[in-house]
């Protein structure tokens, strides 16, 4: 029994646990750098949706406002409503047309 216990002991497993010791601290080193790495590519991505949805919303309202541009200008087009136009904000009439006035009483 005494020659198994010198092998164990013997130089060769000795640096067997060493360099077992060595590779389990390289993963470790190597296990934490990933999850790291992954935390913050996970919080760029998320920042990075927010943008996108943001940015989304911008567009969907821009294209909104341009479909109601596009159809103030066909309806410009129109020579009833600007005539419309003339008489609302214009306070004008065609001739011989005399504008209605009314009196605001108080309240």
């Amino acid at each position: 029994m005494s020659s198994r216990q010198a092998a164990a002991a013997s130089p060769t497993s000795i640096g067997a646990r060493r360099r077992l010791r060595l590779l389990m601290i390289v993963m470790v080193v190597f296990m934490s750098w990933a999850a790291y790495t992954l935390v913050n590519q996970l919080g760029q991505i998320n920042d990075r949706r927010a943008e996108y949805r943001e940015s989304a919303k911008k567009l969907s309202e821009a294209q909104a406002k341009n479909e109601a541009l596009k159809q103030e200008v066909s309806r410009l087009n129109d020579l009833e409503y600007i005539g419309q136009i003339a008489r609302k904000e214009q306070g004008m009439g065609l001739p011989g047309e005399r504008p209605i006035q009314i009196e605001k009483s108080a309240p």
